[in-house]
């Protein structure tokens, strides 16, 4: 405790360190360089940024989709509309952060985010922390953190845009965006509404139908044509944004997103049951606000910010007597009719954040962070065991999770850089240890030509409240998750005459992750949590970027990334029936690959996206049973849009092609995925006003 003091007496003197006279104008401090020097912040950081233009492609795309397209990490997806997490460097989602604005949106009671719900078109800003880098943002990020961020769009006068999309199994995506803005006031309003029975038809590998003869003999089998049963969604986001910049460096925020979803899960390929009479939907409700103040100043910066999450979920699996959307929520002592299982989660989280920074000179930056987090969690259920009737499930706890992080930054000469971070973590009555980060780049080439750049880092995850508590099952004595976690990498960047330029990257990581949290069967017949794990990840990331513009009207961008990452149990055997170690973990590819081609003429774009993951297991003892290997797949996506300018508006075109050549592919047990499909969307934005 008495270190954890300690940094927040250090970061409360920042602001004291930070009062320099103050001027009007707001100096971003992320830009106050000399030209061609790279930023401070970004001394011996390994971070991928995302372009806009991936985030805004269509507004079908989530941010699961996004990823999958256009980064190294791996998307283990259920299909659209289903749940889609996101895993750095061999680990599980549960070790990626993800943090909205600086507020962590990891679930509380799951520990991992679902990407699935996240519409890139909410998204202005991405980017992605890989492993020690994360220690300086956020804690518990053994893999890395993804950061997403809304910004104003400066706007001068009214603005409207209306986008509409249309895809195949009658699926229909609806985007709009009202914005007003002045000197001084930003406004925006965007809402997102798609829908879709989601019957897509795929042949299932798992079954096999008999052809017989006349005399009832068996001479011929099949693999037969299904569709995709129960898969139908409604999803619906809105999101309100106010900025306002006053005098004298201050700048206040106001964000505000809502989400509502309802979702059926799809029933697996092995499943015989009618589809008319199952009922397995997930609901859920999530509102995230935010409200933030910023004060830019010639040496420094500060800013505040506090925030509220609710969220609630619902998961019904039934016979439904009577077809119906909207389960109960209200159920008797029992269950309601024909309910096989029943659930309703609710959490609140609190949250604030303080951070500040001081750059004396040219060459040190001093930056802190204190960030609180209160979630209190409740989860009800019941389940149907046996004959004799229900089994009730479910907590009621809360828990104060407290971060105070301090960073240096040296940049000891024109070429070379140092950066260190401490982190101190309080959740509930336990202290982590301190965690430290150490970060240092080399410029060999002057203008970023030649970068080497290396860290080390500790870590910490502490157990989620399902880990902990979850009935039957949690384990009260888990211990935090640690690991130590280094890389080394080389980035370079080439520029010909202003028409071509060159840019790429790799990096060796290694990472050790002790106490690893795996959740194993009892006899009893349920999943319990245990620290049985050790885990040994390393292995190349690497990212290769050119863009070529021939002339005035051509652009041609070409873009690839690589990942090799053998992820592997090295620890010792829980039970004499053990066969994991030694292993690769379940559902980890050891290469996953991605790459974009985009061809632009005018107001023509060609696009081409391609991504590609090897084999995976489902096992942790990587057994070849028919059940434990799912194969490698490669995925190809084409697009193509026309963009028209006319006096009173603009207007916009665009055709999609999704697995351009129809592969059959599975990303997760018994849930295929769809062929070849078709969307197209058209988009529309009146001119009012003037836009900067």
């Amino acid at each position: 405790m008495r270190k954890l003091l300690s940094l927040l007496l250090l970061l409360a003197a920042l602001p004291l360190a930070a009062q320099t006279p103050e001027v009007d104008s707001l100096i971003d401090i992320h830009h106050v360089e000399i030209v061609g020097r790279r930023p401070m912040k970004q001394i011996g950081v390994q971070q991928t940024l995302l372009e806009k233009g991936l985030l805004k492609e269509h507004i079908a795309l989530s941010m699961a989709d996004v990823l999958n397209f256009g980064s190294n990490v791996y998307v283990k997806s259920h299909g659209r509309a289903t749940q889609s997490t996101v895993a750095f460097r061999g680990t599980s989602p549960s070790h990626t952060q993800v943090l909205w604005n600086g507020m962590k949106i990891n679930s509380p009671t799951l520990g991992m985010t679902d990407f699935s719900l996240i519409p890139s078109y909410f998204i202005d800003e991405a980017s992605l922390l890989h492993g020690t880098s994360s220690v300086t943002e956020t804690g518990g990020g053994l893999g890395g953190a993804v950061k997403l961020a809304t910004r104003p769009t400066q706007t001068e006068g009214f603005e409207l845009q209306f986008v509409q999309g249309v895809g195949s199994f009658e699926t229909f995506d609806e985007y709009l965006r009202l914005g007003y803005g002045n000197e001084r006031w930003q406004l925006s309003t965007r809402l997102v509404y798609a829908t879709s029975p989601n019957e897509y038809k795929y042949v299932n590998r798992d079954k096999k139908e008999n052809i017989y003869d006349e005399n009832g003999q068996i001479i011929e089998q099949y693999y037969p044509t299904e569709r995709n049963r129960n898969g139908s969604f409604r999803d619906f986001h809105a999101l309100q944004e106010v900025y306002y910049k006053a005098n004298r460096g201050h700048r206040f925020s106001l964000v505000a997103w809502y989400a509502d979803t309802n979702r059926e899960l799809p029933m697996i390929t092995t499943s015989y049951a009618s589809d008319e009479r199952i009922e397995n939907r997930q609901r859920e409700q999530t509102l995230r606000t935010l409200v933030g103040w910023e004060q830019i100043r010639s040496r420094g910066r500060m800013s505040a910010a506090v925030g509220y999450i609710h969220s609630w979920a619902a998961y019904d699996r039934k016979v439904a007597l009577t077809h119906t959307d909207e389960p109960s929520d209200t159920p008797s002592e029992g269950l309601p009719d024909g309910t096989m299982e029943y659930s309703r989660n609710r959490t609140h989280t609190l949250y604030g954040r303080f951070n500040g920074e001081f750059t004396p000179n040219e060459r040190w930056l001093l930056s802190g962070d204190v960030t609180l987090h209160r979630h209190w969690a409740r989860s009800l259920g019941k389940q149907v065991i046996d004959s004799e009737g229900t089994h009730r499930l479910g907590f009621d706890k809360a828990r104060t999770e407290l971060t105070a992080t301090a960073t240096l930054r040296w940049r000891a000469t024109d070429w070379l850089g140092w950066g260190a971070t401490l982190r101190e973590e309080l959740y509930g009555d336990d202290l982590s240890p301190l965690i430290p980060a150490l970060f240092v780049d080399a410029e060999l080439l002057r203008g970023g030509r030649l970068v080497v750049k290396g860290s080390a880092s500790r870590n910490y995850r502490f157990p989620s409240l399902n880990d902990l508590y979850f009935q039957p099952g949690g384990n009260p004595d888990l211990r935090p998750e640690k690991g130590w976690s280094y890389d080394v990498g080389i980035s370079f960047k080439a520029i010909d005459s202003k028409k071509v330029t060159l840019t790429g990257e790799a990096t060796w990581f290694d990472s050790y992750i002790d106490d690893w949290i795996f959740w194993y069967p009892k006899a009893m017949g349920y999943y319990t949590p245990a620290n049985v794990k050790e885990v040994h990840s390393y292995g190349i990331e690497s990212r290769l970027s050119l863009e070529w513009r021939p002339s005035k009207d051509w652009t041609v961008a070409l873009n690839g990334t690589y990942a090799w990452t053998p992820s592997k149990n090295v620890g010792e055997h829980f039970s004499s029936a053990d066969r994991s170690v030694g292993k690769q973990l379940p559902y980890v590819p050891l290469h996953s690959a991605s790459a974009g081609l985009r061809v632009a003429w005018r107001q023509w774009s060609l696009d081409y996206k391609w991504c590609s993951y090897s084999e995976r297991y489902t096992l942790s003892s990587n057994g070849s049973t028919i059940t434990g290997t799912l194969d490698g797949y490669a995925l190809s996506n084409l697009s193509l849009g026309r963009s028209f300018s006319f006096r009173w508006c603009d207007l916009s075109l665009k055709g999609s092609i999704n697995n351009l050549f129809d592969k059959e592919y599975m990303a997760v047990l018994a849930h295929p995925m769809p062929g070849i499909n078709y969307e197209f969307f058209i988009g529309i934005t009146p001119r009012w006003g003037k836009k900067n």
